[in-house]
């Protein structure tokens, strides 16, 4: 992940100071344990200022607002109790070159401030700190002990000490084409890595695109450059300081990440607000996609085969009882032989009733002909009532397979994040696994709003009408259940866990057979039959849906349907478009 580098700090800076001074700070939120976002007030307007100490996306800039769900985070609540209400009047730089920033609250535009809350970007080291008028730590996102740190502790109540400032030298317009190639060319060595290493204010990013933009190449040794190589390279350095000074950049994407210099950009951005926001919050919400789709899978394994262990020892129990006729049989044969038994037979022969074949029937020899006959029916009578005791468990069990498959089916459809949706459609799944009771409810934090999930995937049939596709079982309640009209069609496919899928008809109208045929793909593909060349689809009538009382969720029965054959390697060709 690339991390703000001074550059980039500076031009996000920028871009608040002209837009968001002063402004009221009317709310805070912590969002997560290493983002807090501050509601600022200004008189065109309310947003949302993020500032993060994560260890790889430590950040300050514009973002949306947070989601509506219980701040619970102690630095957010004393954040709120001693800068609430107050005005931001100032983000200023306590050091230069340093990747510190100072953000200054005072009562109105004009006073003096009655806070300064210090963001310093600092990789794993970075932090945010209130400290007030005096000087003193009031509050600190990570306290750092005397035991963690001889060098800087940081601790409430303690005077706030800026971090060791760097000996490396500061950039400079003023100096001289002859005494910047001295220093970089000082020590002969690729010309990328003696770039970052001469001057602060430095990233590897930044230098890789300022060499590059340069027309050479960062692992090029300083003595293989001629004078004009050195000539292009001074000037893309004095582009670099002028862009600094003067406040002019040119955020953009590049093919590995962003650039707020426009040097190898391939699609600019309106605002570098935007390009953070969306790059920071994409590569975040993917680490959480990842391990929240590992956690969930392999939660569903676990219980997936504790389940089918389940469900093998009361198949074996059935299996069992089915020889409950043979030991009545043995009974009654036995009983109608007693003048045959001897004392002391451990085992008798005698011939069935209905073949003449003779039947070997174990007994004890401890006890009589009537005692062991009186054994026989009692294990028939046991298996008997196993049978009853086992088959509705047996059931259950099936069903709760059943029901888990559906989740497995709808996780193995969300495969890669591509956008906030994914996330959202997983953490609408991890929700329902802690409502049945397959998940502890733990300190994990929903990054979605809690809202309904409404981002189905959608298509548009050849004669134009919309497709629905709920992606897990929360959505497919509500698609079959809420968003169904009684002109509209449903469509699953048959006996195969997959999603509810949606054709959206107008009235009075009636689907053409492309398009019947178009949904049925669709259905298909987002099945557990998705590998298949071919899986049945069955369609109705919404009306003809029904949820039978306590089902799980996802889970319902339906009539009156009929049967398409849905082709899931073409329905993975057909486009999907965005909301």
């Amino acid at each position: 992940m690339q991390p703000v580098d001074f550059t980039t700090l500076t031009a996000a800076c920028h871009e608040i100071r002209d837009r968001w001074l002063p402004a009221r700070l009317e709310q805070v939120y912590q969002r997560d344990r290493h983002t807090v976002q501050l509601a600022l007030r200004t008189l065109s307007g309310r947003g949302w200022l993020t500032v993060s100490w994560h260890p790889q996306a430590a950040r300050v800039c514009l973002e949306s607002p947070p989601p509506r769900t219980p701040d619970t985070f102690t630095f957010s609540q004393q954040l709120r109790h001693q800068v609430g209400g107050l005005a931001l009047v100032a983000i200023a730089n306590p050091a230069p070159w340093e990747r510190v920033l100072d953000l200054q609250f005072a009562q109105r535009p004009g006073d003096a401030p009655l806070a300064h809350l210090y963001v310093e970007i600092m990789g794993k080291r970075s932090n945010v700190i209130l400290v007030n008028q005096e000087g003193l730590i009031v509050t600190a996102a990570y306290q750092v002990s005397p035991q963690q740190s001889s060098v800087r502790p940081v601790q409430t109540g303690q005077p706030y000490e800026a971090p060791p400032r760097l000996t490396d030298p500061m950039p400079n317009l003023e100096e001289s084409p002859e005494r910047w190639r001295e220093r970089i060319a000082l020590i002969p060595g690729p010309v990328g890595r003696n770039l970052l290493r001469a001057y602060q204010g430095l990233s590897s990013a930044l230098v890789a695109s300022m060499v590059h933009q340069a027309g050479l190449d960062p692992d090029q040794s300083t003595e293989a450059l001629a004078p004009a190589d050195w000539d292009r390279l001074f000037q893309q350095w004095l582009g670099w300081l002028k862009c600094l000074e003067t406040g002019t950049f040119l955020p953009g994407w590049t093919a590995t990440g962003y650039t707020v210099m426009g040097w190898q950009a391939i699609a600019p951005v309106d605002s570098v607000q935007h390009l953070l926001q969306r790059y920071y919050g994409d590569r975040l919400n993917q680490q959480v996609f990842q391990a929240l789709r590992h956690q969930i899978s392999q939660r569903l394994k676990v219980v997936l085969a504790k389940l089918g262990t389940k469900r093998q020892t009361f198949e074996d129990r059935l299996a069992q009882s089915d020889g409950a006729d043979t030991f009545r049989a043995q009974a009654d044969l036995l009983m109608a032989h007693l003048h045959e038994w001897t004392p002391g037979l451990k085992a008798i022969a005698l011939a069935d009733f209905e073949t003449g074949e003779p039947v070997t029937i174990p007994l004890d020899p401890e006890k009589n002909a009537v005692q062991n006959a009186q054994a026989l029916y009692k294990k028939h009578q046991k298996l008997r009532r196993a049978r009853a005791a086992v088959e509705p468990l047996l059931a259950e069990v099936y069903a709760e397979i059943a029901y888990l498959e559906e989740v497995e089916t709808a996780i193995a459809q969300i495969e890669s994040y591509a956008s906030a949706a994914d996330l959202q459609a997983l953490e609408e799944i991890r929700e329902e696994l802690i409502q049945q009771g397959y998940m502890a409810d733990t300190e994990y934090r929903s990054r979605t709003d809690g809202g309904e999930g409404t981002d189905y995937h959608r298509y548009t049939t050849p004669s134009g009408c919309e497709v629905l596709v709920g992606r897990n079982n929360r959505q497919n309640d509500q698609l079959t259940f809420r968003v169904a009209g009684d002109y509209d069609l449903w469509f699953h496919t048959q006996e195969i866990p997959g999603s509810h899928v949606l054709l959206r008809l107008e009235p009075g109208t009636s689907p053409e057979e492309a398009d019947l045929q178009f949904v049925a793909d669709v259905a298909a593909y987002h099945s557990r039959a998705r590998q298949s060349d071919q899986a049945p689809v069955v369609y109705t009538e919404p009306k003809n849906v029904y949820k039978p009382r306590g089902a799980k969720p996802g889970t319902v029965i339906y009539k009156r349907e009929r049967i398409l054959w849905g082709r899931s390697q073409i329905g993975a060709t057909y486009e999907r478009r965005s909301p």
